[in-house]
């Protein structure tokens, strides 16, 4: 069973006249409802490709970086595989931060001095 589709179109870029005679750009599909994942991997996935994934909930790859076809290809299925891993990479729990009380007052008090030197400001009173 086939998941990727690989199709190849004209790339713009460089190559000369190879640009406009051989279709070296290749454009990636892959069906992320046919990987059957998680719903936390699949929310992570959909959040990392944006605007490559369409509402059909295929993620589409163009890559035309390079001049050939097989490093177009290569470089496609890189990226994907390089999607595909991140989604799997649960994010660190974030760590409440705490602060002491000498931290907190030295927040208070850059905070009236920033404060005071706002209010110093506008019209001076001759």
């Amino acid at each position: 069973m086939d998941l990727a589709r690989e199709s190849f179109i004209a790339a713009s870029g460089p190559g000369g006249q190879n640009v406009n005679k051989v279709a070296t750009a290749v454009q990636v599909r892959l069906d992320v409802f046919a990987l059957r994942l998680q719903p936390q991997v699949f929310a992570r996935l959909k959040a990392a490709a944006g605007s490559r994934m369409t509402a059909a909930g295929e993620i589409v790859l163009t890559a035309r970086r390079f001049r050939t076809q097989e490093a177009n290809r290569a470089d496609a299925r890189e990226r994907l595989e390089a999607l595909i891993r991140g989604a799997f990479e649960a994010p660190a729990p974030r760590a409440k931060s705490r602060l002491n009380r000498v931290g907190k007052e030295a927040r208070i008090k850059a905070k009236k001095t920033r404060g005071a030197v706002k209010a110093n400001r506008g019209k001076v009173e001759w």
